[in-house]
């Protein structure tokens, strides 16, 4: 009998050795998370392991798993642990190395497993480490998977059983790299930028790249797991600023930033600029929107209004729908529903066929900016950039509120003004045209103009975020009432920020 998981538990004693340490803060609402070893140890790894083998027997899903990891100094131990419990469940375990996460989901359709167990920490600062899972390509958790392996997993409740197989994948880099490069070289002589913050990109990213006809210039490419430069997240204005510096250095057409384990890409322009991962996807849709004739796309809640009323989207004939933050939703809506592309603030991708196989890459994205500019050979990504209307937005803005406190908090908001739309009364001096109620309130004005109310998915926090398409008047009025109506709330408290 496998012990029930323990919460209290410290290094350097007896129990640490021989008990399981899994804390429940570790199972979040897509992923899970934890401290490597304050918050989990490796018998703690093997709880998850069996869980997870478990839970696929459950929904009598065939316990055949993808599993692989990034490069961090514990990641390879970590996985090992992982392995153990899925083996203790009776999984049979193709074990890829070495990989990107968007890699283990390809090895997913590449080897028709159903399973994945991405061992990553993603962007996070060492010491981190976590793991992306799935039993339904090409969706991974999200939160009633992640209650039913939690409950499984602390409460002990495994089946093991014999029989598990081990199997060691040895080329699927090399498959997933060729599976990227199967298409036409670039005409358009395109330099780029490939920035890896010394994170799993640098060991693929450069070379699909080359692959494919551009010319390379990397940055931080070598594989370090001290991160002596940054962490990989191409949020991170560390990041942004390095790729910046060595495009204006090198007169690059473009920055592609990779984040820790690949599945995101972010954007630095051929000036210097970095472009909002929103933005950089109203481009991308108006590109493939010209390509795909009456294209559907779906975005985040958090997302720039341009998806709605960009006069080029409307002019192709494509239509957007919001949806709940979050890359596990995107994902899912995504496939469920059938659209082209979907696209969330944080940079998450999802490419359908024929564009790709729905899971989040960021080297597909990083492809799909290089095929815009190859299909624009007369402007630079600048030039695009520019092309867009103009808006005034706000950074994502997060006052406290703690987790037992958010979601009754954004209930209330939510209930506000959907009275104040239906008594016909105005919000910052305007109708309200349109309230999106999936995920918190998006309250959308007669101009455009919208604001945002969410209960962050991660942290005890909201998450607030405004955007006028025609003045930064008109964004400022829009926050202030947001902002005073959440003085209302007593359990709300300090911004990170304010606009």
């Amino acid at each position: 009998m496998f012990p029930k998981p323990r919460a209290d538990l410290i290094a350097n004693t007896a129990d640490f050795e021989r008990l399981p340490l899994v804390k429940p803060t570790g199972f979040r609402e897509y992923d899970a998370r934890w401290l490597f070893p304050d918050e989990i140890n490796l018998m703690g790894l093997n709880a998850i392991g069996l869980g997870l083998a478990t839970l696929m027997r459950r929904r009598n899903v065939p316990k055949r798993i993808v599993v692989g990891h990034d490069y961090r100094s514990y990641s390879a131990q970590v996985k090992q642990a992982l392995i153990m419990g899925l083996l203790a469940g009776g999984a049979e375990v193709h074990d890829i190395g070495l990989a990107l996460s968007p890699m283990a989901y390809f090895a997913q359709f590449e080897l028709d497993v159903d399973g994945v167990a991405m061992v990553t920490a993603s962007h996070n600062d060492n010491g981190w480490t976590g793991i992306k899972m799935g039993i339904e390509r090409p969706l991974t958790f999200g939160p009633d998977d992640m209650i039913q392996l939690k409950e499984i997993v602390l409460n002990a409740d495994f089946e093991p059983k014999a029989g598990g197989r081990y199997i060691h994948v040895p080329d699927m880099a090399e498959r997933y790299i060729a599976s990227l490069a199967d298409r036409p070289k670039f005409k358009r002589k395109l330099k780029v930028v490939a920035a890896c913050g010394n994170g799993t990109a640098g060991a693929f990213a450069p070379e699909v790249l080359r692959a494919v006809g551009c010319e390379v210039v990397e940055l931080n490419c070598d594989l370090d797991h001290s991160f002596p430069n940054h962490n990989p997240n191409p949020e991170d204005m560390k990041m942004l600023h390095a790729m910046r510096d060595k495009v204006l250095e090198t007169g690059a057409d473009v920055g592609l930033g990779f984040d820790g384990d690949g599945d995101r890409c972010g954007i630095v322009d051929n000036e210097g600029h970095e472009i909002f991962a929103d933005k950089v996807g109203v481009m991308l849709a108006r590109d493939i929107s010209s390509v795909h004739k009456n294209a559907r796309f779906v975005v985040d809640v958090k997302s720039t209004g341009l998806f709605k009323t960009d006069p080029v989207l409307k002019a192709n004939g494509a239509e957007t729908a919001y949806w709940k933050t979050g890359h596990s939703y995107i994902k899912r809506y995504n496939h469920e529903h059938g659209t082209l592309v979907g696209f969330e603030k944080s940079g998450h991708y999802f490419f359908s066929a024929p564009l790709g196989l729905g899971y989040d890459d960021g080297l597909v994205s990083a492809l799909a900016v290089c095929d815009m500019l190859e299909r624009n050979p007369n402007k630079t990504m600048g030039m695009l950039l520019n092309d867009l209307p103009k808006t005034w937005g706000s950074p994502t803005m997060s006052p406290h509120c703690a987790d037992e406190e958010k979601y009754g908090v954004v209930e209330q908001v939510v209930a506000h003004y959907t009275k104040l739309k239906k008594d016909g009364s105005k919000v910052a001096d305007q109708n309200i045209a349109e309230l999106i109620t999936v995920n918190g309130v998006r309250v959308v004005l007669d101009d455009g103009t919208w604001g945002l109310i969410r209960a962050s998915s991660n942290k005890p926090e909201l998450v607030v975020v405004v955007e006028s398409p025609t003045a930064e008047a008109n964004m400022r009025a829009i926050f202030k009432d947001l902002d005073d109506h959440l003085a209302n709330y007593p359990e709300v408290g300090e911004y990170n920020q304010k606009i």
